[in-house]
């Protein structure tokens, strides 16, 4: 488990150059005229972890396997969206089933590209995607509720609690707020996720700059991070005319053009950590001969969780997890190391898996 993310945005603002870049491909059209994405185009990509490397050095793993990001990038989106301008909704239920969606928004400047609304305005820009998405959450409870109704009057209790969490959304929405920022109870939360709102998704603004302000940002960006504080969503930098020209370039070579830059990594990497710290999800590792691995979960997930992430038989069969914290697996040099020092815990059922943890998981077959 990685995370998947939906990357949305108005035409020309870089967001399939962007896709390109992340997944080292050539997959969705980089072209100066809208809807050159026509069909959702999906890449993954790897998820950088310095701390993998180093365990799998010290394991002597014969393979590094990190967890995965996939990208979802969707064709450009135009006022009236959802009503069937230009492209119209048809591509919206492609990030129904994403995690967290990316509004990618054109903080630069270039006379050469083209704006579909002909201004430089990443508040605007942001707000004319949101409007299209809330939009078609709209549309599609109004559609949903009649039947959900006749259920619930005759009795249904599914029906009715569901009915209420459509009313929660459909309240916000009418008032031209987006879904996520409905009260839901902690043990309304799946049922919510199930309803499958545009809006109800965390947001993550990518605010696409020029090469100069990738290290900082500039003013238009410090607007888009103003939004975000102020609505609890995530934010990153990034030039994706960098991130272009840094997958082009040969592994060995990356590291010198970004510090020729003034930059320390990728726009990748930031981007990652943001959707991680939005999500909530963390990383533990299992390390042996064969395999070093990654895996991602959602932070506060017990051990036996964890171990289903693996296979459900390890959660149906979990007996304890062996367990090493990755400072000590690291200091101690392994896992030999660490059992020598009582380093290495046998936790149970109620452990809450910590960022790091290095564990092997007994079960029972």
């Amino acid at each position: 488990m990685g995370f998947k993310c939906g990357i949305v945005g108005l035409p020309n603002v870089g967001k399939s150059t962007l896709f390109n870049a992340l997944t080292q491909t050539a997959a969705a059209e980089a072209a100066n005229y809208p809807f050159c994405t026509i069909e959702p185009n999906v890449g993954e990509v790897g998820v950088p972890d310095e701390r993998l490397d180093k365990l799998a050095e010290i394991g002597k793993s014969a393979q590094i396997l990190p967890t995965r990001l996939t990208f979802v990038d969707i064709a450009g989106l135009v006022r009236g969206a959802s009503k069937g301008e230009g492209l119209g909704n048809q591509f919206l239920g492609h990030i129904r089933e994403v995690d967290a969606v990316a509004y990618v928004l054109r903080c630069f400047e270039d006379s050469d590209i083209t704006h579909v609304e002909n201004r430089i305005d990443p508040i605007a820009d942001a707000e004319t995607v949101e409007t299209e998405l809330m939009l078609a959450d709209l549309d599609s409870l109004e559609k949903r509720r009649t039947a959900i109704e006749k259920k619930a009057k005759s009795g249904d209790k599914d029906a009715k609690a569901q009915m209420a969490l459509m009313d929660k959304a459909l309240m916000l929405l009418r008032e031209g707020r987006p879904a996520r920022f409905a009260e839901v109870a902690p043990e309304e939360e799946a049922a919510f996720r199930a309803l499958q709102l545009l809006t109800a998704k965390p947001v993550l603004y990518v605010c696409n700059v020029d090469e100069g302000s990738a290290a900082e940002g500039n003013a238009l960006s410090a607007k888009v991070f103003e939004r975000a504080k102020a609505e609890g969503a995530g934010a990153v930098v990034i030039s994706a005319k960098i991130e272009a020209e840094l997958a082009a370039l040969p592994a060995e070579e990356r590291q010198a053009f970004l510090a020729d830059l003034g930059l320390e990594e990728p726009g990748l990497n930031r981007l990652i950590r943001e959707g991680y710290r939005l999500l909530g999800l963390v990383t533990y590792f299992t390390v042996g001969p064969k395999e070093a691995r990654a895996w991602t979960i959602i932070k506060g997930t017990k051990a036996p969780g964890a171990a289903g992430v693996i296979h459900t038989d390890f959660e149906k069969g979990f007996i304890r997890a062996e367990t090493i914290a990755y400072e000590d697996y690291v200091r101690l040099g392994g896992e030999a190391g660490a059992r020598e020092a009582g380093k290495m815990r046998l936790e149970g059922k109620e452990y809450v898996v910590a960022d790091g943890d290095v564990m092997h998981f007994r079960f029972a077959n």
